[in-house]
């Protein structure tokens, strides 16, 4: 028996299904894929260039657009490599390390994205409420400081369940019926007990979603009220243009979210599960630098005089 428990501990790497298991989709996929990273890193990267060239978008709310291109080049590259090395490889395995791993950057991507959301909300609510005390609120040193809290809650939360995940044997199966190792799929082939994981998620998926989306609801209700004071038309079209640019980006980040970690989960959404994770690890960090920059005269005037020196 002693020797049975030491073998259901040398389960070391696993095996990822990813999207299909038909031979004929694999390179169609590949290529898919490939196109949808290469142009969300073209997109996301050259956000962060362009912002950090052209000194007309050296202000807080560039800033923070920035720092979320970050996040989303980060969420996007924990995932898509291994899943684009799989569609053309015959072995699928993964390390326990590199699993781990894997989940931490993106679990650490998106709670910052989390709480950058929450920063541009606050920060398009002085902007628009309060324009006067604006430079004086929303100061380089304090904006920074933003950035910084958000990036660090968003990567020392994920330890946590990094550090439960070392308590879980893994001995049921090493396969793993999903394109990138995710928690709760980790925790269907545990032997050991994962409920302790399992609550710890739901507690905290809750709070920081619900915290998080609740002040961002409270900031855009806020400046919606101040927009419709507006006397002039143009203002009021500019403030619609740019909040209705960050409410499209928090609908499609937090309405996967909801469903894949605090709704209760059942084995006939499994399939939809995937197309939550799918939506929230690759096509949402795609759709984002576009939302925030096809529309924004200033990124676009930017992008002009790069492209005209």
């Amino acid at each position: 028996m002693d020797m049975m428990e030491a073998n259901k501990t040398l389960v070391m790497e696993f095996v990822l299904t990813g999207l299909t298991d038909l031979p004929g989709l694999q390179v169609p996929l590949f290529l898919v894929f490939l196109v949808i990273y290469l142009t969300t890193m073209v997109g996301n990267l050259g956000l962060i260039f362009l912002i950090w060239k052209d000194p007309h978008l050296h202000t807080p709310m560039y800033s923070f657009l920035g720092s979320l291109a970050f996040a989303d080049a980060c969420s996007s590259s924990s995932v898509t490599p291994k899943m684009l090395i799989n569609f053309l490889s015959v072995n699928h395995t993964i390390s326990l390390v590199e699993c781990i791993s894997q989940f931490y950057i993106f679990a650490s991507s998106a709670n910052t994205e989390c709480f950058l959301l929450v920063v541009m909300a606050y920060d398009r609510y002085v902007a628009i409420c309060n324009p006067l005390l604006y430079p004086m609120v929303m100061y380089n040193i304090f904006c920074t400081q933003l950035i910084g809290v958000s990036y660090i809650i968003g990567f020392l939360h994920p330890m946590m369940h990094v550090g439960l995940l070392f308590r879980l044997t893994f001995c049921k199966s090493n396969v793993i019926h999903y394109f990138y190792c995710e928690i709760l799929q980790l925790f269907k082939m545990s032997c050991t007990d994962p409920r302790v994981n399992m609550l710890l998620i739901f507690v905290f998926s809750v709070f920081i979603q619900s915290f998080t989306f609740m002040s961002i609801i409270i900031s855009y209700t806020h400046v919606l009220l101040a927009v419709l004071k507006k006397k002039s038309a143009k203002g009021r079209n500019k403030a619609f243009s740019t909040c209705s640019a960050h409410l499209l980006s928090v609908s499609l980040f937090y309405g996967t979210l909801f469903f894949m970690y605090v709704r209760p989960g059942s084995r006939s959404a499994e399939k939809q599960d995937k197309l939550y994770s799918l939506f929230y690890t690759i096509i949402i960090p795609l759709l984002n630098p576009f939302i925030y920059s096809l529309r924004n005269k200033e990124v676009i005037g930017a992008l002009k005089r790069i492209i005209n020196k």
